[in-house]
């Protein structure tokens, strides 16, 4: 491996192996999700505990400041929006020279396997990569599902991370699952999970983090379950002590009342 592609990769994923990603990107499908009206007010607070953000380059431009920030993973995908005829309809939305530009330790796009746009967006996913392999930029690739939640099982999402490793994605983002060994055993590049089920507690968010950490995953890509939380500091504290000090579910949970406390 190249060194530029080694040094980026390194200042995602941590020297312990594992990492911590926190999507802002919502916004570019969905306008100004809850919670994220104002992403300069929601990232803020929580940059100090992420190993990198995920961030489309308008609101990495107008609400980071680029003098205290973390790992850039820009998203490149898009086009559609909740409102038009089908999410999985994306092109790539930025281009490599922009990403070079921005100083990003990765790009991120999505994959819809499966869909009537399945071809377009692994095609895109592998013109992305030859880009990335040639400027030394490591390629995110991730595990869409647009509407269609009902595809959050292992066999499908076994079968959308295998298929974009085999394209050369460098990470794969993938929703967790029962049974999600299945998944990441298939997968021969690191996976990071996106949300799980719709939960009612944390604790299930600590068990479903934990549970996937313990099947292979090295780490999140969470963002709703943070920072649509009503401590979102607590929360994301919690979660990275799952990550990276291995702390269990019920540990989590306890570092989550303490901190939502401020003790």
């Amino acid at each position: 491996m190249e060194w530029g592609m080694a040094n980026r990769l390194a200042q995602l994923i941590q020297s312990d192996g594992h990492a911590l990603f926190l999507p802002v990107d919502h916004g570019y499908f969905q306008g100004p999700t809850h919670k994220l009206e104002e992403p300069r007010k929601t990232v803020e607070p929580l940059m100090p505990y992420a190993d990198a953000i995920f961030v489309t380059r308008g609101v990495l431009r107008s609400s980071v400041d680029p003098g205290n920030t973390k790992p850039i993973i820009l998203r490149v995908s898009g086009g559609t929006s909740v409102v038009g005829k089908d999410l999985a309809n994306e092109g790539i939305t930025t281009s490599m020279e922009e990403a070079i530009r921005l100083n990003v330790s990765a790009v991120g796009i999505s994959v819809f396997v499966g869909t009537e746009y399945e071809k377009e967006s692994l095609l895109n996913l592998s013109r992305l990569v030859d880009e990335g392999e040639r400027y030394g930029i490591p390629v995110m690739a991730v595990t869409a599902v647009g509407k269609e939640l009902e595809k959050r099982e292992a066999r499908y999402l076994a079968l959308c991370c295998r298929i974009a490793a085999e394209l050369g994605a460098r990470v794969v983002k993938t929703y967790w699952c029962n049974n999600f060994d299945k998944v990441v055993r298939g997968c021969p590049v690191p996976v990071v999970m996106a949300g799980g089920p719709q939960v009612d507690t944390e604790l299930e968010v600590f068990e479903f983090v934990h549970d996937g950490m313990q099947k292979g995953a090295i780490g999140v890509n969470l963002g709703r379950n943070i920072w649509q939380n009503a401590f979102p500091i607590a929360m994301i504290k919690a979660i990275r002590a799952i990550i990276h000090q291995n702390a269990s579910p019920k540990e989590a949970q306890e570092l989550y009342e303490s901190q939502k406390k401020g003790k």
